[in-house]
C-alpha cells in the first residue's frame, strides 16, 4: 500500500483550496441548511500552517491551524477524500500539525467539529483529544463537540 506524502505549505495551495471545497460539499451534504450558520466560522485567510497530504501525486487530505491564544493553536479544515479514508491519513496529519504547533512554541490545540462527523470525532478521541467546553464561535451551537489537548 503507497504511503502519504505531507507537504507544509500554507493556505494559497492550489490543492489545499481544492480540498477544503470537497470538505464544504460534504460538511453541507451532512448537515445541509445548519451549514449557513458554520460557513462563516470555516473562513480560511492567509494561514501558514497548512498541511497537503499526496497519494501517488494526487492531493487527497488536508489540515491546517491558526493560533487561538498564547498558549493554543485551533486544528481547523481537516480533511480526508473518501477514497483515501482509513489509510491512516488523519493521523499522520495531526500529528504533523500537533508536532508543528509545538515547535512553534505552543502547548496545547483545540477544535471543533459537530456531532454527525462520527469519523472525526472517534479520531480525536483515539488522538488523546478530550471534551472541553465549547469556545469562541461554537458557544451555544448544539451540533458543535469541543476538544482540546495538550501537547507535552
Amino acid at each position: 500500500m503507497p504511503v502519504a506524502e505531507l507537504r507544509r505549505t500554507n493556505s494559497s495551495d492550489a490543492d489545499f483550496r481544492t480540498l477544503i471545497v470537497a470538505l464544504d460539499a460534504d460538511l453541507r451534504g451532512r448537515y445541509a441548511d445548519l451549514m449557513d450558520t458554520y460557513d462563516q466560522h470555516n473562513v480560511i485567510d492567509q494561514i501558514d500552517t497548512v498541511i497537503v497530504a499526496t497519494l501517488q501525486g494526487e492531493a487527497v487530505a488536508c489540515g491546517c491551524f491558526k493560533s487561538y491564544d498564547a498558549e493554543s493553536v485551533e486544528v481547523k479544515r481537516m480533511y480526508v477524500a473518501p477514497a483515501a479514508r482509513g489509510k491512516g491519513i488523519s493521523k499522520m496529519i495531526l500529528r504533523n500539525l500537533e508536532d508543528w504547533a509545538r515547535d512553534l512554541g505552543y502547548s496545547y490545540t483545540v477544535l471543533e467539529t459537530a456531532s454527525k462527523q462520527h469519523e472525526a470525532i472517534g479520531l480525536y478521541h483515539n488522538m488523546g483529544y478530550e471534551k472541553t467546553a465549547q469556545y469562541g464561535p461554537y458557544v451555544d451551537l448544539p451540533d458543535s463537540i469541543c476538544f482540546r489537548k495538550a501537547l507535552s
